[in-house]
């Protein structure tokens, strides 16, 4: 634990009176006597102001769950600020993170309130805040207290939840709660159709004007009461391209968070179910739920994506999405299990999107053709566009992430095919 220390200008003040008193009594020369006297008066008051009691100094974040681009304020305690007249604090650069003043430097005046540092994250993530080095300087510069090294703080900061809003209802929902009904026909409220009477019909669902002017048996058909089961498959596994933060270029895993962040917020808003998979090393799983603690839970797993593990998961991956749900994933489709899975869901009779979010990683590579990078990833390219066409042949749909309205047209088709009869493998 540190102490209070002299600082090399009270020490240098001492030097310079006691030499200067010395020798004008030595020498008989009253002139340096004269001279020794301003740091005569400072080496007094230096010594003099020595502050008595141990100090202990810690900081805190206000805030330590933020979304990005949001800004918190880093505070400094002193349990003592007896003879204190000066503090100063020096925070270490961390990536991604913005902060003002833009050195991480700051000192202020005791009397005019304790330094305070802000700090605005600019990617989503575990970051790691707060390890600077304070220093505490008594009145007249005479004692310093430090520095020392203060803990850092851990801030989770969630994904940009970018504006999404889509009108389109969910093509098979499985619920009971959410906005989106069920196209599945079942004992409802809601009206579908009218069709022939068939076995197993119920005699009350009989609708008599239709039946006695056609001549043939006719039923109303409603919509079952059952809401959306929607399943996020988020893949983390690589991170293609330069991450700029909010405001600069986005690499492939912030495409595929950021979409994944804005597409559950927006289906736990209209009252749906929403699950989470995330295919990493150290994928999780986040079973349906819905409701605002539900979405806090979803965006903290998304923030705990680690793009930097290496590991793969098995080569045959099981999305486990339940019968009647919708699957998003949410992917660059550069890793062939993760296709091979996409298209067992669909084969299985699942209503799969596949959000494409490779967006422009490939686009500096490709600046010089003749490079061993720029093949590279033009191979890549080839094998991903033909991965993408046998499963737009299978029938699974392949948007680009753009933002708002991105799934409208593509939900549209998905609930008109999901009322025709079909075969499942």
């Amino acid at each position: 634990m540190t102490g209070w220390r002299p600082t090399s200008a009270l020490v240098r003040a001492c030097l310079l009176a006691l030499g200067g008193i010395c020798g004008g009594v030595a020498l008989g020369q009253e002139v340096l006597v004269v001279l020794a006297a301003p740091f005569v008066v400072l080496a007094a008051m230096g010594l003099a102001s020595r502050p008595r009691g141990p100090v202990r100094v810690g900081a805190r974040l206000d805030h330590h769950r933020l979304h990005e681009g949001q800004g918190t304020t880093s505070r400094v305690d002193v349990d003592d600020l007896t003879g204190v007249e000066h503090c100063t604090r020096v925070a270490a650069a961390t990536a991604h993170v913005a902060a003002s003043p833009p050195q991480g430097a700051a000192g202020s005046l005791v009397a005019d309130g304790l330094p305070v540092l802000w700090f605005s994250p600019r990617r989503w993530g575990r970051r790691a805040i707060g390890a600077e080095r304070v220093a505490l300087t008594s009145a007249w510069a005479g004692w310093r207290w430090g520095p020392v090294d203060l803990p850092e703080n851990g801030l989770t900061v969630l994904p940009q939840t970018a504006p999404y809003d889509s009108r389109a209802e969910v093509p098979q929902p499985d619920g009971l709660v959410g906005r989106h009904r069920s196209r599945r026909l079942g004992s409802g409220t809601e009206f579908e159709g009218i069709r022939l009477f068939a076995a197993g019909d119920r005699l009350r669902r009989i609708t008599w004007p239709v039946s006695l002017r056609t001549g043939e048996l006719h039923v109303v058909t409603t919509r079952a009461e059952q809401d959306a089961g929607v399943w996020l498959v988020v893949d983390g596994l690589r991170d293609i391209g330069t991450s700029g933060g909010i405001d600069g270029p986005a690499s492939t895993l912030d495409l595929t968070v950021r979409a994944a962040a804005a597409l559950a917020e927006h289906h736990v808003r209209t009252g749906d179910r929403v699950g989470m998979l995330v295919v990493a090393a150290d994928g999780a799983r986040v079973p349906l739920g819905a409701g605002p603690r539900h979405l806090q839970r979803l965006l903290g797993t998304l923030a705990r994506v680690r793009p930097e593990a290496r590991s793969v998961p098995p080569e045959r991956l099981d999305l486990g999405a339940g019968a009647g749900s919708v699957v998003h994933v949410l992917s660059p489709m550069l890793f062939t299990p993760l296709v091979t899975a996409t298209a067992g869901l669909q084969r299985g009779g699942t209503s799969v999107v596949v959000i494409d979010t490779l967006g422009e990683a490939f686009a500096g590579r490709e600046a010089d053709r003749l490079s061993l990078p720029a093949l590279a990833a033009r191979m890549q390219r080839i094998e991903r566009d033909d991965r993408l066409r046998r499963l737009a042949a299978l029938g699974t749909p392949v948007v680009p992430w753009r933002g708002p309205g991105t799934l409208d047209t593509v939900l549209q088709q998905l609930a008109r095919r999901a009322r025709v009869p079909k075969v499942r493998a």
